[in-house]
């Protein structure tokens, strides 16, 4: 990897996935030693969770759950 003039590096594909980080996800650079490691940030939603809690109690439709997913699968 390489340090651009922002002082930021691109964690490879391969290691996002295998650690599920996704856009949006918070870590940290902690030094242990004279290493630094990424971590993950503790006690911080997942993006998925975010977007639900956000959009969550904010639907303005008087239909119900079945009703909805009739009209989305086209039934």
């Amino acid at each position: 990897m390489r340090l651009n003039s922002k002082g930021q590096v691109t964690i490879p594909a391969e290691l996002r996935r295998k650690y599920a980080l996704e856009e949006g996800d918070e870590v940290e650079v902690v030094e242990v030693g004279n290493t630094l490691r990424i971590v993950r940030r503790e006690g911080v939603q997942r993006r998925g969770k975010r977007l639900t809690g956000h959009m969550r109690g904010r639907a303005t439709t008087s239909m119900s759950t079945d009703e909805l997913m009739e009209l989305f699968r086209g039934e």
